[in-house]
């Protein structure tokens, strides 16, 4: 989840691009400002990383996101995630 002029958005994209890990995941960017329900959901965290159902608030680094990505392939693998 994001937003137009959000330079958080835009660390959290640079972030998820440089990571190794983040190869052959689909990333959709999804601009909550467009929706009301979204913004009273997601305004103050963003930007949010929503995988698997769970999410990833701001701030966030590179160990974060791999924990979320470690728990939603365990998950999926039909493991019982962290």
């Amino acid at each position: 989840m994001s937003t137009a002029h959000c330079s958080a958005c835009e660390a959290a994209l640079d972030l998820m691009f440089s990571m190794p890990e983040m190869r052959g995941w689909s990333l959709r960017v999804v601009e909550v400002a467009e929706d009301e329900s979204l913004v009273e959901r997601y305004g103050a965290r963003l930007p949010v990383l929503l995988l698997g159902g769970k999410e990833l608030s701001w701030p966030f680094g590179a160990a974060e996101v791999r924990g979320l990505l470690d728990t939603v392939r365990t998950e999926q693998e039909g493991g019982t995630g962290a």
